[in-house]
């Protein structure tokens, strides 16, 4: 893994959940002072160039995060060589993800929920169809996750 460990979020549509776990990802590295480049991606390509869908920016901006700059992006193969983690935010992100992936890249592709003792396997809540109460436990997961992982890698970065 590089000096600074780059971290990228996969969901559907690159809208709601993938934003959110970036958006979290990125607070809780910089709460730990953790370096870090991140970003995120869908593997669908129905948003492709949109924002986040509008409850996701609410929910992020009422956790004091603005999101509303972004625009959706698709993974590419290219991506497991830049980035040392792709994580999918559920099962059937996952599996695209394998697919994807090249047999050289670098990446380690995981859930994000992996990283949670006691939630391995466990999606992310996909609120996209659900009522706006749904986009606040998606932030909780990605929120569990990131800070899973924030830990996970300061700790590698310790044992360096």
């Amino acid at each position: 893994m590089s000096e600074t460990p780059a971290v990228l979020f996969v969901c559907l549509g690159n809208i709601c959940r993938s934003p959110l776990a970036e958006a979290a990802f990125r607070a809780a590295a910089e709460r730990q002072g953790l370096d870090v480049h991140v970003e995120s991606a869908g593997l669908g390509h129905w948003h492709l160039g949109y924002p986040p869908d509008p409850r996701a920016q609410a929910v992020a901006r009422r956790n004091g995060i603005e999101i509303g700059g972004r625009e959706a992006r698709l993974v590419s193969r290219e991506d497991f060589y830049r980035f040392d983690h792709v994580i999918g935010l559920d099962a059937e992100n996952l599996l695209g993800l394998r697919r994807l992936a090249p047999t050289d890249g670098k990446a380690e592709v995981s859930l994000l929920l992996d990283h949670v003792p006691g939630r391995e396997g466990q999606s992310v809540t996909d609120p996209y169809y659900e009522e706006d109460s749904a986009f606040d436990d998606a932030w909780s997961d990605a929120c569990a996750g990131a800070e899973a992982l924030v830990e996970r890698l300061k700790s590698e970065a310790a044992s360096r």
